[in-house]
């Protein structure tokens, strides 16, 4: 018999109501220990009522409750809800009571790992209500909900399917081979490993556009002193976040702010500007430019297109090399002494991007560009299929490899049997996806990343 486990499944904090949260056997039991009301309290439905201490009568809050009884429930087990009002107290005295009378505190995630056991939800289902939580802006929420609504494990699944019925095949050849039964043809059969190899890399090349909607990227504004750098995060902001001066210098060390640019989390760090300095306080923000510099996916590089590059431009471009960059030509309101060609001659790969922060023009075609360079011409906004989970990734490039060296060996006509083994292991690994074929330690830390009371 499985424990029945409690925890609190709201965050701590002052708040209208919480949620104190019960699964397994045992929920219905100690829900009625705790919670007195006048009224019965039926399968679904809500009642009011109080949580009571039953060693001493003592009342702890005003709440409503509900018993919702398997199998209908998010673990598939019996599960009570008392919904308190929101306060830590109010909480930690309701749980506290839950776990002296028949339950046990519940582990990171554990209810989501029961919804799994339980046949509820499918491993890569169960990872996606850790993203459904956690969603920053709608385009990571809808991807999330696609998820968690099993768009990635029926295609998964499909592509099992396809595998299964070229095992089938093979199989029915290595064990009856002088069957009246259709044969392998290894032309056919290395035409068939390579249109379900297809069917993976189209999911694997979504697999950065997915990991950028999820965790978000991080911008670099970059460029020598007083050329916008501060005026551009304010207009991308759209408040006054960093201070604006004629004063070269201004900004002495690295600002971050989080802001969501076309549905795309981005975390956006404006540098102090990069030049030789003799102060050192300014010495350090420009090394600390530099790191963050190094750390960012996409890089903002600024010059002042009323003047002609010079020595401290040069440096910037020589450090850039090949590194993904949008250029900015700012200050085009004085004057266009440095144009995009000239810029494109320098840095190939650069996107050009004429701008005058007096006025903000320019600031929506660099947000259009951002989206761009994220889903890579690849990807539509509203493609509902990403893969955004680093574990989906991995075991994706290791089955299309396990296919790769099935399909070699096709080609050179090996036997059957070792060929048997890879097709086997490319199953295998993309079962591990939805967790078919996961093993115990995987899914402990798999649920160890959840919060708890999910």
């Amino acid at each position: 018999m499985e424990d029945t486990i409690a925890a609190v499944s709201t965050a701590y904090g002052e708040g209208g109501i919480g949620v104190v949260r019960i699964s397994g056997e045992n929920a219905k039991q100690v829900l009625d220990r705790i919670f007195v009301s006048d009224f019965s309290l039926d399968n679904r439905k809500l009642t009011y009522g109080h949580v009571v201490d039953p060693e001493n009568g003592e009342i702890v809050d005003e709440v409503l409750a509900v018993f919702m009884k398997a199998p209908n429930t998010y673990t598939r087990e019996d599960v009570a809800e008392i919904d308190t009002h929101g306060s830590v107290v109010s909480l930690r005295k309701t749980l506290s009571l839950a776990l002296a009378n028949g339950a046990r505190a519940a582990e990171k995630g554990e209810f989501t790992k029961r919804a799994f056991l339980n046949g509820r939800l499918d491993l890569s289902q169960a990872e996606a209500v850790m993203d459904v939580i956690s969603a920053k802006t709608d385009r990571t929420f809808d991807v999330a909900v696609g998820q968690l609504e099993g768009r990635l494990s029926a295609e998964i699944k499909s592509i099992r399917k396809e595998i299964m019925d070229v095992l089938v095949n093979i199989t029915v050849n290595i064990d009856y081979p002088d069957e009246d039964i259709e044969l392998v043809v290894y032309n056919d059969l290395s035409n068939r490993i390579s249109q379900i190899g297809d069917m993976i890399e189209k999911l694997i090349d979504t697999a950065d556009t997915g990991r950028m909607i999820r965790e978000g990227i991080s911008i670099a504004i970059i460029g020598k002193p007083n050329v916008g750098k501060s005026s551009l995060m304010n207009a991308l902001l759209r408040e006054s976040r960093a201070i604006v001066t004629e004063i070269p210098g201004t900004t002495r060390d690295t600002i971050e702010e989080s802001l969501s640019i076309k549905n795309i989390p981005v975390k956006l760090i404006d540098t102090a500007g990069i030049r030789d300095a003799d102060d050192e306080i300014e010495k350090i923000g420009i090394e600390r430019s530099k790191e963050s510099f190094n750390a960012a996916d996409l890089i903002i590089f600024m010059i002042d297109a009323s003047d002609a590059l010079d020595d401290e431009d040069m440096k910037i471009i020589d450090t850039i090399g090949e590194r993904q960059v949008i250029v900015l030509a700012n200050k085009t309101d004085l004057g266009r002494e440095t144009c995009g060609g000239k810029i494109k001659t320098l840095l190939p790969k650069a996107t050009v991007i004429e701008t005058c922060m007096k006025d903000r023009s320019g600031v929506e075609e660099i947000e259009n560009e951002i989206e761009s360079l994220v889903y890579g011409g690849k990807v539509k906004q509203n493609e509902s299929l990403l893969v955004t989970n680093a574990r989906h990734e991995a075991l994706l490039r290791e089955a299309n490899k396990a296919l790769s060296d099935a399909k070699s060996m096709t080609d050179r006509g090996e036997a059957l049997d070792f060929i048997d083994i890879d097709i086997k292991r490319s199953y295998e690994l993309l079962g591990q996806i939805i967790g078919e074929t996961v093993e115990e330690d995987v899914l402990n830390e798999v649920f160890s990343r959840f919060c708890l009371g999910k």
